[in-house]
């Protein structure tokens, strides 16, 4: 059950939301390109981790949407050297600034006492596996005895589970990434001897998540920050009103909302972003909060029938004017990029369809841009005189 939220302090415009949560995750002023990769990645508290890759990989288009063509190289190396940062579950699997550490013992703690798991832990195989990296430093799955029985990809080996079991434990942590396989080793070589221990209680640990993703969202609902670091109801209940966070009211939400303070401290202003976002980044990443800000419902359609799906494989939305304003279907064939099912919301979407399709081709080495099927076959020939 939830608790009777404080009255509000700021009354918020529906515009005036969705330019401070443009705000607060990069997209709306000038970018910190002197902070680069790691600015994003601390700006933002979690960038999302999978292994789908069309134009790049998530990890790749979150920099890449907020700071233009960062080379790929730059950004595996800004998240895995130099004990910057650590993966760990968040809102998913995500890469997490490395000073937040301690803040997630709460979790580590979870794991630790949980009674069952999906894979079943052989007697002896967490010990061996702790052991092997203590001898001979960091190691891939396959090199401490194999990811895979040989079945199917979540018939994990005995070392396999025994490293992701210890990683979720906070003894083990993924140092690097080769081939996009996790290269482990053990948490007292990898975090910095002051971050390393779970002294916070969950308390604290709670606010500063709770206060971070406030921050990171600008303005959100209940559900919208709790989810960003995927915190239960109940939990964001007991530390809100110690976050730092200010309950505000906006315009067409149904329900309460709280807001970064410093977010409502000056007008939102800027430059806007023209660009793609992967469907796991951070502004678009919870669905309902998409729908309600931007009034554009999109769904990730890569576990859905081939036979099923209206917009494809990996759409990404298009976003220009701090707008969604259509969504793209990319692939690559040699030094082409194919839009292989294109999206616009009209005739204004052309334009800055065409800047953001041309600049991603730059950035993945593509020289040319090739449009397969699109929504509006009537504005097909200007899309096309726009993109050469």
């Amino acid at each position: 059950m939830t608790t009777t939220p404080p009255r509000p302090t700021h009354e918020l415009s529906a515009d005036e939301a969705r330019r401070i949560a443009l705000r607060a995750q990069g997209f709306l002023g000038a970018p910190d390109r002197r902070a680069g990769v790691r600015g994003v990645l601390r700006h933002l508290g979690a960038v999302q981790l999978d292994t789908i890759s069309v134009l790049a990989r998530s990890h790749e288009l979150v920099p890449y949407a907020r700071l233009g063509a960062v080379g790929r190289q730059t950004v595996d190396a800004a998240y895995w050297t130099g004990r910057h940062a650590f993966e760990y579950w968040s809102h998913a699997a995500c890469v997490l600034p490395i000073e937040e550490w301690p803040h997630f013992a709460f979790r580590r703690r979870a794991y630790r006492r949980r009674p069952q798991w999906h894979h079943d832990l052989p007697d002896g195989a967490y010990d061996a596996v702790i052991s092997q990296l203590r001898a001979e430093g960091p190691r891939t799955a396959t090199e401490l005895g194999g990811a895979k029985n040989g079945g199917e990809w979540w018939d994990w080996s005995a070392s396999k589970v025994a490293v992701e079991r210890a990683l979720m434990f906070g003894e083990v942590v993924c140092v690097e990434r080769r081939g996009w396989k996790r290269v482990y080793d053990l948490a007292e070589r990898a975090v910095p001897a002051d971050l390393l221990h779970d002294e916070l209680d969950d308390r604290e640990c709670l606010r500063r998540l709770v206060r971070l993703a406030g921050q990171a969202l600008g303005v959100g609902t209940r559900a919208d920050i709790a989810d960003y670091h995927r915190i239960r109801g109940e939990e964001f209940d007991a530390v809100v009103a110690d976050s730092g966070l200010v309950p505000v009211r906006v315009e067409g939400w149904d329900k309460p909302a709280w807001a970064d303070p410093a977010a409502l401290a000056s007008e939102p202003r800027g430059r806007h972003r023209t660009t793609l976002l992967s469907p796991f980044d951070s502004l678009i990443w919870e669905r309902a909060r998409t729908e309600r800000i931007f009034g554009f419902a999109h769904r990730l359609e890569a576990y859905v029938p081939k036979q099923k799906r209206v917009h494809g494989y990996f759409a990404m939305p298009l976003l220009a004017g701090g707008r969604l304003l259509g969504r793209v279907d990319p692939a690559r064939e040699g030094t082409t990029l194919v839009a292989r099912q294109l999206s616009l919301a009209g005739p204004k979407a052309i334009a800055p369809m065409a800047k953001a399709l041309r600049e991603a081709a730059e950035w993945v080495g593509c020289d040319s841009v090739r449009v397969e099927r699109t929504d509006r076959p009537d504005l097909a020939p200007a899309l096309t005189a726009a993109l050469t």
